[in-house]
């Protein structure tokens, strides 16, 4: 029994490593070998390939012949260094906007009334039951200049002419917004529902005005929450490839479509694996040094 009982304690910790390494280790690990290769005109467009017959000997010539050209070529085309900075700069404004709609949301789903919560938390949840493609395809039917909101804005006389939103940097920020919001709403409304709002009516009745209170005490605890809401949409948002290609149009540049150029228009696999694992590395590395952070901060704490 008890022999039985520590085979399943071992595999209730084994069984997620294995998922990682199955699912993220070694497709990476295949990229990033794909990154260090040139492309060819073959099947696959890539050389050299590994060939596991070819024994331990095939395994160090096709090493032997990797080379970082694919990575150099990142820092000398400026379309690629502007693809980076582009998607940061829009992922960082989409998730400024995102915490600005989400805190309110959030902290309102967290006072109002227990009975009223769960009904709350369901409409956050709601989108997810649509197709994430339909939904932001629904936002090409209101937003451009003979959609739903140009014809109620003329209806009600606030604009003389259709607004041109459609295929500009702004409907890219109105599709991510949406689309991420709940990512955003979910982790601080979890962070404030634990709150022990004792203290906020402590503070007052000690003298504190409300809104003082409200920077003291909820948002300090609140934190936690705000910072896995801004990681789970601005990571995502960095290479989102659907909403800009569909909203953003031609002019909008984000890493997400040149990767997909390179990978489907150019068929430059080593070229488009650079850029994948060079974006890896701009999202991870940062959190990484925040972890690292965070937990020396908490251990300074105790």
């Amino acid at each position: 029994m008890k022999l039985f009982s520590a085979i399943t304690r071992r595999l209730v910790i084994i069984v997620p490593y294995a998922w990682l390494l199955i699912f993220f280790l070694v497709p990476f690990g295949i990229v990033l070998k794909i990154s260090f290769s040139e492309p060819m005109m073959a099947m696959p467009p890539y050389a050299p390939t590994i060939d596991l017959a070819d024994g331990i000997s095939g395994i160090i010539a096709a090493f032997k012949q990797f080379s970082f050209s694919n990575y150099l070529w990142l820092t000398e085309d400026s379309l690629y260094i502007n693809a980076y900075i582009s998607s940061i700069t829009i992922a960082f404004i989409s998730t400024v906007l995102t915490l600005l709609i989400g805190f309110p949301l959030a902290y309102g789903m967290a006072r109002a009334p227990t009975s009223l919560r769960p009904t709350l938390l369901m409409l956050v949840i709601l989108p997810f039951w649509t197709s994430f493609l339909i939904r932001v395809y629904a936002w090409i039917g209101i937003l451009k200049p003979e959609g739903l909101l140009n014809q109620l804005l003329l209806a009600i006389g606030l604009i003389d002419e259709p607004l041109i939103i459609l295929n500009t940097d702004t409907a890219v920020y109105i599709g991510i917004v949406y689309s991420y919001l709940p990512f955003m709403v979910l982790p601080i409304y979890s962070a404030l529902e634990k709150m022990d709002y004792t203290l906020i009516e402590a503070a007052q009745d000690l003298g504190c005005p409300q809104i003082t209170a409200f920077w003291k005490i909820t948002f300090p605890l609140a934190i936690p929450g705000i910072i896995a809401g801004c990681l789970l949409v601005f990571i995502p948002a960095v290479g989102e490839f659907v909403i800009p290609d569909l909203l953003g149009g031609s002019r909008t540049l984000m890493i997400g479509k040149t990767l997909w150029s390179e990978f489907f228009n150019n068929r430059d696999w080593p070229v488009s694996s650079a850029v994948a694992v060079l974006l890896l590395l701009i999202l991870v590395v940062p959190i990484m040094f925040f972890q690292q952070a965070q937990a020396k901060s908490q251990e300074s704490g105790r």
